[in-house]
This record gives structure tokens, sequence and C-alpha cells, in this order.
């Protein structure tokens, strides 16, 4: 520091000087003090485009200082009248201090919103008079909207938390999906960029000035207010209306237009993310610094809620804070007359009043109306509704190759490999179709190739399929009469009401009685099929030991077993992988579907070797899309997302902490007759005081969840379970919203 204190008195001409070095992300910074004046000294190395942004940033100074409100560092000359002093290679420059108290100082709640606000709709209207020129930077701003791209090695390299990158990824997608499209539509100009609470001095509660123009750039004019945003919603307990107070303080002095309205939402949310990787990066080199991750927590947690708040809803608020006329909400009843006019009424729908959804980000689904349902019953999108890696890498696997099996293809083979390897080395050969009902369809068939038989053993309640195979081994559809001479209904092995306990005597007794009703189908028997824990019937996991007992019977009858992971498998159960593994047994064919493509349309079959063989004996087997590219990368981004996220062993955890949670509401409401299940796949049976179901109830309390925005279905024989099976981002805060609400509405209903 000796050396730079005689350069300032060599070319400034101050005299006892002191220096306090101040954090910063690059650049050097240091508090000068000469004799009784305060000065901020900034270092730099020298870099392309250096003294055009540093005339650049006195010019916006010179300019924004004129508004007489508010006040802006000035820079020192030199003795020769320069802006800068360059010194072999070092860049120096020193600029006025001014005095205040800074925002961040200040706790969250306290913080002057409107004049945040007011301050950026005045560098709005400024930034519109200030006569350029506009030239072309020698490189991008990292710190500008325009070039949130640039930040995607960051994000791959330096974020290590999964899930955080994998929110971070999405938002990424948004932008890209939303912003570019309009890249050369929006307006530009001369924009200060950082609006940060560290950034602004307030004195006697009034914003007073506004230091460190470094990031000022020609970039689109709402990019200010969005970065302001970003800054002024973090730690606000309602972020949305914090920022109708900001916008509608910053209209106050500048405009807003509607599409900067409509973009606003991914612009905060690309901010945050931005910042979210510099830290990253920056805590790579320096890891204790404090001044770096100031503001780290914050946007995290900000980030976070923002993917709670419906695209749609903050369109409005911003359009609504701005003036600008607001779209008419979409019309549910012309969705409804248009549904009936095309589709029969066996296609149903969810709720009373129906859902008009728009789009969906992990566990939220978001309607035309604005409202975002926090979403506890769409087990299909297994790794959460749009997630970006499976996303991604279906959309590159569209635009590289989309053919069928008849050809060699790396995306096939990988898939198989990574695929099998998840199961016993017995279940070998793998079938892939397009959805969970084809590969039940396809499972039967091979089930009756190899045994010869026809006959197929399957549990009351059971569900397996649409197609007419599997709908005949689907007792749950067996309405109206239809009688399916191939299909031996075994009484549903329910443990809830049976008064056994599920050690393993229950599951003897269950599977010791299915036998014995089975006997007498010895030679004619083909197969038995059975989900790990029957969705349909009421989410009823299979007793301990049932399918111990169940299974040598029915090979010995000739027949082979299938277990239907099409609900369950992937992990959801959290402690295995399989449903089947619960119970300790290895089946014979393996029926997939469902999450396996997180919404994409691909099913599977898995079997062991002799089954295959037996099977290829006869007619080929082709299916037109089954195990086409695109579906196998997106399977295989499924398994990426499953192993790099750890959603296993979430759903074991997050699972259990819900489960707790429901038997405590149990313990407190007898109703709640019974809870099961495991890993996230739970169901909860009511029952009335005489131990009849509550089906009433259970509606009651489906449509009220419903109208408070979480989203859970019911099941049973009696439409009395309470069906949960969140996709699987779902974490213990979204359970204390569930359970809170689910007391609430017990409170508010009478038991019916």
């Amino acid at each position: 520091m000796k050396e730079i204190r005689k350069l300032i008195r060599e070319h400034y001409g101050l005299e006892n000087i002191s220096l306090k070095p101040l954090e910063g992300y690059e650049d050097k910074t240091y508090l000068m003090a000469a004799g009784k004046d305060s000065w901020i000294l900034k270092e730099h190395l020298p870099a392309p485009g250096l003294t055009e942004r540093i005339s650049l940033e006195e010019r916006l100074m010179s300019h924004f200082d004129s508004t007489d409100t508010y006040s802006f560092p000035k820079h020192l000359l030199t003795h020769s009248g320069q802006e800068a002093l360059v010194v072999e290679n070092r860049v120096y420059r020193v600029l006025s201090y001014l005095k205040g108290t800074f925002m961040g100082e200040l706790p969250p709640a306290d913080r002057p919103i409107a004049s945040w606000g007011r301050l950026l709709g005045v560098l709005a209207r400024k930034a519109q008079d200030f006569t350029g020129p506009v030239t072309r930077e020698p490189e991008p701003l990292p710190w500008d909207l325009q070039h949130l791209a640039m930040h995607r090695a960051s994000l791959k390299a330096h974020v290590k938390d999964p899930h955080l990158a994998a929110l971070i990824a999405y938002f990424f997608g948004q932008y890209d999906a939303e912003v570019e499209p309009h890249r050369f539509e929006l307006r530009k100009g001369f924009i200060y960029n950082d609006a940060n609470e560290w950034n602004i001095l307030l004195q006697n509660g009034e914003i007073t000035g506004l230091i460190d123009f470094g990031d000022s750039c020609y970039s689109w004019l709402v990019n200010d207010l969005a970065v302001g945003l970003a800054y002024a919603l973090m730690d606000q307990p309602d972020p949305l209306e914090t920022a109708r107070t900001f916008v509608e303080a910053y209209c106050s002095e500048s405009d807003l237009l509607p599409l900067e309205a409509d973009l606003l939402y991914y612009l905060i949310a690309g901010r945050l993310c931005m910042s979210l990787c510099n830290s990253a990066k920056a805590k790579s080199h320096q890891p204790d610094s404090g001044y770096i991750s100031i503001s780290e927590a914050p946007a995290r947690n900000l980030l976070y809620a923002w993917l709670k708040i419906n695209p749609r809803s903050a369109s409005r608020l911003f359009r609504q804070a701005a003036g600008l006329p607001v779209p008419e909400p979409v019309d549910g009843a012309s969705f409804r007359e248009r549904r009936q006019r095309h589709f029969s009424p066996a296609l149903s729908l969810s709720y009373r009043n129906p859902i008009v959804m728009e789009r969906a980000a992990f566990q939220y689904m978001y309607a035309a109306d604005g409202a975002t349902f926090l979403d506890a019953y769409n087990n299909i999108m297994l790794v959460g509704h749009a997630h970006p890696h499976v996303v991604e890498q279906g959309c590159a696997a569209l635009r590289r190759l989309n053919t069928n099996t008849r050809y060699h293809y790396e995306a096939l083979l990988s898939y198989a490999e990574r695929l099998l390897a998840r199961f016993p080395p017995q279940l070998s050969k793998v079938f892939f179709v397009n959805s969970g009902s084809a590969a039940t369809d396809l499972a039967l068939r091979l089930a009756r190739w190899y045994t010869g038989n026809r006959k197929v053993a399957a549990l009351e309640s059971g569900y397996h399929g649409n197609t007419e195979a599997a709908l005949a081994v689907s007792p749950y559809k067996h309405r109206g009469g239809t009688v399916y001479p191939d299909t031996l209904v075994c009484p549903l092995p329910k443990v809830f009401g049976s008064g056994l306990p599920d050690d393993g005597s229950a599951g003897v007794r269950f599977g010791t009685g299915c036998c014995e009703l089975l006997k007498k189908e010895t030679e004619s028997l083909a197969a038995f099929i059975a989900e790990p824990v029957v969705g349909c019937g009421g989410q009823v996991p299979l007793p301990e030991g049932y399918l111990q007992t169940l299974y040598p019977a029915i090979r010995a009858m000739g027949g082979v077993c299938i277990s239907d992971e099409v609900q369950v498998g992937f992990g959801r159960l959290g402690q295995h992988f399989w449903g089947f593994e619960m119970q300790g047994v290895v089946p014979d064919i393996v029926v997939l579907g469902k999450p396996m493509g997180n919404g994409h349309p691909i099913g599977a079959v898995v079997c062991t070797e002799p089954i295959a063989e037996a099977f290829a004996r006869g007619p080929e087997f082709f299916s037109s899309f089954g195990g086409n590219p695109v579906s196998c990368t997106i399977g295989e981004a499924v398994l990426d997302v499953m192993d790099r996220e750890g959603l296993a062993a979430h759903a074991r955890e997050v699972g259990r902490y819900l489960a707790d949670g429901l038997c405590q509401l149990q313990g407190n409401y007898p109703h709640l007759a019974d809870v099961r299940g495991t890993g996230l796949f739970l169901g909860v049976e009511l029952a009335d005081s005489r131990g009849a179901p509550a089906t009433h109830w259970a509606k009651a309390l489906k449509e009220g969840l419903r109208e408070r925005q979480v989203l859970i279905g019911t099941d049973g024989p009696y439409d009395n379970v309470l069906k949960i099976k969140p996709p699987l981002p779902f974490d213990r805060h979204n359970c204390d919203e569930l359970l809170d609400k689910i007391e609430v509405i017990i409170k508010e209903i009478p038991f019916i």
C-alpha cells in the first residue's frame, strides 16, 4: 500500500493518506482517508475497453446528477486532468465519498421500498435522454441480463447443491423460452444495473445517493427495474405485494410497457440465478468472503419462493401496478363447452370445480386464473414437472434422431443397460413400449406364450391399464356385469380392518388363502399379477410375507409372477427402488410405465432370459414407438436426476416426515382411520364412528384442499382413501402446508 499512497500523493496531491481495503468481486476497492476528507480508491487490472468504460461511468454519473434529487460519485481528476491513472499493470481512479447509511444496514421490514422504486424510475427516465454513444463493448458484461447464458458454465462447474442447480437451470430455460424471442423488441438504453441495498445510501430514512457504476451498460431498460426488484424482494414475507409497491413507485417517475411487465417475472428470476452462479464461482476462489455470500442465502430463498408464484399472477400484478390493461381471466366455461363438444363423458375431470392449467414446475402447477397449486397427486411427474434436465435432453434428442428399434443407436443400448443394472441379475431382458398399459398387455402375452396357459390371477380392486387385455385383469374396472373368464380374482390382502398384525402372519394368512383359491386352476394358470402397493385399491401395501408365500405356489402351479411397478417403481417408495424388493422376492416379469419418462409416454417390460427366449420363438414383436431414441434419452435423463438429486432417499425421508404428521393428525381426529404406505406413496383411509367408509367426507377433504390450492386424489373401493403421491421434489415445507390445510378443513367442515 506504500506504493499506492505515493502514487496518490504524486498524481492527485492528497496528503496524510490511509487505506482500508473493502471487499469486492474482481476489482480492488479501498476507503481512502486524506486528512479530513474521505474518498473511494478503485484499483483495476488493465482490460480491453476499460478506458471507455470509465469514461461511460463518468458521463452517466454526471448525467444522473442533474436530477438534483440524489447524489452520485464524482471522479477526482489527476494533475493532468485524467479520470484514471495508468501505472504499469494497474489502473487507479479516485471517487468522491458519499455520506449516509447503506440500505443494507436496515432490517428488510424497514427499507423504504417505494423510495427505492422511485429512484429507479428517475434513473429510467434520465436514461432515455442520455445520448450514447452506443458502442459495442469488446466483451459482453457478465452482469448484463441480456447475457444470462454466459453463466451456464458457472452453473455446471460451481453450483454444488443439485436441487438448487436444477432450479436455476429451470429458470434459465424459462428465460430462453419467454425472454429471448423478444430480444429485439425491448427498449434499450444506458442503465445503472446494480441497485442493490449495499449501493444505496440513506439519510433520515430517505434515499440520498447511489454509488458504484461499475456494472452500468447499454441494455434493456426494464433490466434496471428487474435488478432492483431482485434485491428489494429478498427477505420480504410477501414478495409480490412488495413488488406492487416498488413498481407503482417506479411508474410514478417512468413508464413500463406491457411486454416489459409480462417479462419482468422471468428477468427477476434471471438476475437471482445470475447472482447465485456468480456467488458460487467467486466462493470457489474466496471461500471465506463474507461480501460474496452476503446475499446468497436471501437470493436462494427468494428463488425458491419465486417458483411458487404463478407467472400469470405476476404479470397481472405488474400490469396493474403500472396502470396497464390486464387481460381478462380465462373462461373455464368455454373449456367445458369445447370439451363436451369433442369428447365422451367417459373422459372424466378431477374436482367439482375443474382447473384450467397452463404450466407447471417441479411440485407446483400454474392455473390460467393465476393460482399456484401444490401438487401432491401427480406421481407420473416423478422428478418434477418440467425438470430442466429431462426437458433439455428430450429437446436435444428430438433435434438429433427419432426412429425405431430396427436400427442400431446408442440411446437404446445405453438406457437398457442402465435400467437393467437396477434389477436383480435374473431380470436381464427388456422390451420397450409406449405406456404402462401396453406394458401390461405385453407382459400377459409373454406369460401366456411361455406357460402355454391362459388364466391370470389378479387382486380385487387392482388396476393394470386401459387395453382390453389389461382391463381383463383389472377388477377395479370390472363393472356393469362384464365377465372375464380368464381372470381369477383373489381377495385384496388388506391388513387394515382384518384384525391381523402386519408382522408376517397376516401375509402368510392372506397368501395361503389365495393359494387355496387357485389350486383348482393348476393346469391353466399363466400368471399372477399385482402391484406391491395396490393404488386403486386405496394405497394398500401388500402385507409382509404375502409374496414370499404366494410366488413359490404360483410357480409350482406352472404360472409366472408379474410385479406391476407402474405407480410405485423408480424410487418412489424410498427404501427400495422397486416395490417387489420390499417383499424380498424376485418376480419373473416386471411392468413399468408412468414415471419412467416423467410424463413422456414410455413403458417397458423386464423379464427373465428364458421367458424372452421363448417369446422369440413366436411372432415377431415390434413397437413403432417403443424404445425410440427420444424416449430412451428421456428415460435415461430421469435416471440421471434420480441419482444426481438423491430423490429416492429424499422420498424416504420426506415420506416418513409426512406419514408422522398424518399419524399425529390421526391421534386428534379418529375419522382418519388408517395412515399407510411408504415413501411418497401414502394413503389415508377415512371411516365413520362405526368403521363404515366415510366417502363423502373424503370427497369434502379433497375438494376443500383443491379450493386451498393443494391437489390430492381419492380412491379405493368406496372412494374413501386420500391418495398422496406427489412429484419427488415435494419437501418438508410442502408437507407442512398439506398437513396444516387438512387440519383447517377438518375443523371447518363438520364430519359428514
